[in-house]
């Protein structure tokens, strides 16, 4: 009977590798991941670690890993020494030298055979595997060195001279990373032969090893150099280039170099090296600009990424989103991203260094150009069908209001239709939220928006550009990674037997255009949920709310703890993230970084927001505008009524909904939009903004009389909406005025445009984006997919009563001073086209 003990936690191993340790210990600093495995290993249980490659080093650097951890050495033996070499981990491979001296891998393990027919002996044996991936110089600290660079982990398996350099060099920057354990006894309780296990189980290691490297430094590049060449012969780029020899007039072989040339100027020219020195880089530039880079919620795609094409897909707000999501994710032990990036971007000097760190230029429009779409679709096809982790912008553009904008599905549908031709490893897209507290283009943005031209990007304006932001501070800046989209989900949702059609890369099957664009509305809504408040939102937010931006110190106060209440009472996710200043500090931190200005008085300090930081303000409180929507409309139904049913209050809100939903990309639907009323109106009652009498059906609710504070704070909460509603009614006013059959969608667009901005000269100013023609645009969309506007044969918007009777709801929101004022302003077609002729 076998009277051996478990590897205990506490025996120290042998001398010579204590010794052998304590050589290695000053080269080597390790970051283990995840920092609580010892919490996921039952005590008492006999472990054997699995490494996917032999070596001494590797071992040492698995012991150190394993005391700092709290886990059993691996230099000491398994119960009855199954492996029989006094140790308690394996390595799936290992360079040997053969008889004439050249390298051979070996990949079968004759321990973990020993292992196995242990454990089928001695069915009381029950030992867990622990597969651990060690990176000699994949995630740094300390940004020095630019010659470890040549010494960082790759594919590679080297020999013992190469890790002693990759140890010397980047030995501080070493990972380790554990995986869940799993038992050998449900290995052996499938019942298959033993060499049929031995062969499934090292093949099931050797996949998951190869999905922790992808993960970690990304895909073997070793035949990066063959990938145009694979885009060129594909079949669908084969064809276009025939194609366009016969258009042409030319010979294959000038068509051929057509494509080729295109393939040169969109492929990445990825490069681990100039990744790793761009990180050297970056580092002190973010410290220089930035007070702190905050991360959420990033676990999630660190369990998600192995065995994953991971596409992630960030709101687009900077040029600093496309460096700050791959720095940060090389920071912690992600391989970043080939990222797809306009081809203005592809500047002397700076194009370059881009491409080497994973950029691949598109251009802004090729529908017309079936060649460049033929040879741009299969190169994303190859890219997905090699593995590589992608990263665009579905927004097309940055956003110059700060609030997401209407999704292009270009990029979408080309990732889709690439996944349908070759399934072989499963897409997931990942949302990413990213909150600045200053913007970089802040001035730029403002300038485009009120009519000026967008400034051309180019090397000089680059340099000066970068010169003055180094001059200023930004304040911090937040990454959430939001909830992840698994791909099969969404085609299983919209075609239940995708796999078994045969799809060509041409084919558009009937269900693709609903499937891209429900994938494309389900990354919105999941970039809200994931969102960051952080104190400039909120001052952003409660000072826009009043006419002069302004309000006394104890107002201010107040607002802002109100606001925070309001996000924890009621929830938008368990994503989104809320700062942890109080209101005190929120106004002090709004100080430092030159956002408020105090006003000193007599009967109490005034603090406000003043010119141009005013105007940009609404960009930063459009950030988080999604977060208060029931809160805002039921402020909203309450400026011009001092009591109304709850019921009605509910049946409106589910009748607006859809607008709101469709310009914010929220979650809910109507049902659940009117729950979150409900909540909401419960907060209301109970901070004393709204009294209820009467219960059920029955229930009326009503707010206070006269200029109370009670009363103050619902128009602050109101106004974050208001304006909303006001566009709103702008377009239903016109439409009504002209009668049907009048207006294309084109020409209502144009006249609401006009109009809001006429409101905004005439009155109070708004915002630049009041008379955002996207805006209206999509309310325009929304109305013809709610079929309360059609077109008529000549293209004309056609409507019925439904509309009028919508438009008569108004009255519950808007002002009879403002509706009269719209009504007035608002043109007509005869007038307009007179107007523009006289102009």
């Amino acid at each position: 009977m076998d009277t051996a003990t478990p590897n205990p936690r506490h025996v120290r191993p042998p001398l010579w590798t204590r010794l052998a340790g304590k050589l290695l210990e000053p080269w080597i600093a390790l970051r283990c991941d995840p920092a609580d495995i010892a919490a996921q290993i039952p005590a008492g249980r006999p472990v054997c670690y699995v490494l996917e490659r032999y070596g001494l080093s590797n071992a040492l650097i698995l012991e150190r890993a394993c005391r700092e951890a709290g886990l059993p050495s691996p230099l000491l033996p398994l119960p009855g020494d199954p492996l029989g070499r006094n140790r308690a981990y394996v390595a799936l491979s290992r360079r040997r030298s053969s008889v004439v001296g050249r390298p051979r891998t070996r990949t079968h393990s004759d321990s973990l055979a020993r292992l196995l027919e242990s454990h089928r002996d001695r069915p009381d044996a029950d030992t867990l595997l622990v597969p651990v991936s060690i990176f000699v110089g994949r995630a740094p600290d300390r940004q020095s060195g630019w010659f470890r660079v040549l010494f960082s982990e790759n594919w590679a398996l080297v020999g013992r001279f190469r890790r002693l350099l990759a140890i010397l060099l980047n030995g501080r920057n070493t990972l380790v990373q554990f995986s869940p354990p799993v038992a050998l006894r449900d290995v052996l309780a499938e019942g298959l032969p033993p060499e049929r296990t031995l062969r499934k189980l090292s093949r099931l290691l050797r996949v998951h090893f190869r999905r922790i490297r992808t993960a970690v430094i990304g895909p073997d590049l070793s035949h990066r150099r063959l990938l145009v060449s694979r885009v060129l012969d594909a079949e669908p780029v084969r064809r276009a280039i025939a194609d366009q020899a016969r258009r042409d007039g030319s010979s294959y072989a000038d068509a051929w170099r057509k494509a080729h040339a295109m393939a040169l100027e969109i492929a990445a020219d990825y490069s681990h090296p100039v990744v790793r020195s761009a990180s050297f880089v970056l580092t002190p530039f973010w410290n220089r600009i930035y007070d702190g880079i905050t991360v959420h919620h990033l676990d999630t795609i660190k369990r998600v990424a192995p065995g994953h094409v991971v596409v992630y897909v960030p709101c687009h707000r900077s040029h600093i989103d496309y460096l700050l999501l791959s720095f940060l994710l090389y920071q912690h032990g992600i391989v970043p991203p080939h990222i797809a990036a306009g081809v203005n971007l592809n500047l002397p000097v700076i194009g370059p260094i881009l491409r080497r760190g994973g950029a691949f230029f598109l251009r802004r429009s090729f529908r017309a150009n079936a060649l460049y779409s033929a040879v741009f679709s299969e190169y994303v096809a190859q890219l997905l069908g090699e593995g590589f982790s992608l990263e665009y912008f579905i927004e097309g553009g940055r956003s110059r209001t700060g609030r997401l904008l209407e999704p292009k599905g270009g990029m979408l549908a080309m990732t889709v239709r690439a996944y349908l031709r070759q399934p072989r490893r499963p897409v997931v897209f990942q949302p990413v939220y990213i909150g600045y507290e200053k913007l970089i283009e802040g001035k730029s943005y403002l300038d485009e928006l009120t009519g000026q031209p967008k400034q051309k990007e180019t090397v000089w304006a680059l340099l000066r550009a970068a010169a003055g932001i180094l001059r200023q501070h930004y304040g911090k800046v937040a990454v959430s990674f939001g909830e992840p989209i698994r791909l099969d989900d969404i085609l299983a949702e919209h075609a239940p037997d995708w796999r078994a059609q045969a799809i060509a890369p041409e084919d558009k099957p009937a269900w693709l255009a609903a499937a891209v664009d429900d994938l494309a509305h389900r990354i919105q809504v999941n970039i809200n949920r994931a969102a960051d408040v952080n104190p400039v939102n909120l001052l952003a937010l409660v000072l826009l709310s009043t006419p002069k931006h302004a309000m006394s110190e104890s107002d201010l106060l107040a607002q802002l703890a109100l606001s925070k209440r309001l996000l924890a009472a009621v929830p938008y996710s368990d994503r989104v993230t809320v700062t942890a200043l109080s209101p005190e500090q929120i106004i002090a931190y709004g100080e430092r970084i030159g956002v408020l200005t105090r006003i000193r008085h007599p009967l109490g300090d005034v603090l406000s927001v003043e010119g141009e930081t005013a105007v940009l303000q609404a960009y930063y409180r459009n950030n988080i505008l999604h977060l208060f929507t029931a809160p805002a409309w039921i402020a909203c139904c309450f400026q011009n009524n001092r009591r109304l049913s709850r019921a009605g209050v509910l049946q409106l809100g589910r009748a607006v909904y859809p607008f709101i939903q469709g310009e914010l990309f929220l979650p809910w639907s109507q049902d659940g939009f009117a729950s979150r009323l409900e909540a909401t109106l419960a907060v209301f009652i109970e901070e004393g903004l709204l009294s209820q009498t009467g219960d059920g059906d029955d229930a009326w609710l009503s707010r206070s009389q006269g200029q109370t504070d009670e009363v103050f704070r619902l128009r602050a909460i109101a106004h974050s909406l208001q304006q909303a509603f006001e566009r709103y009614y702008i377009a239903i006013a016109i439409l009504v005025k002209n009668g049907p059959g009048t207006l294309s969608a084109g020409e209502l667009e144009n006249l609401c445009h006009l109009t809001a901005q006429r409101l905004s000269l005439l009155y109070a100013p708004a915002a630049p984006e009041f008379f955002d023609r996207a805006l209206f645009r999509g309310f325009i969309q929304r109305l013809r997919e709610m079929q309360l506007v059609w077109t008529d044969a000549e293209t004309k918007l056609v409507f019925g009563d439904q509309l009028e009777a919508w438009a008569k709801d108004a009255k519950l929101i808007l002002g009879r001073e403002l509706r009269h004022t719209i009504m007035k302003i608002s043109p007509e077609t005869a007038r307009a086209a007179a107007a523009d002729q006289g102009g």
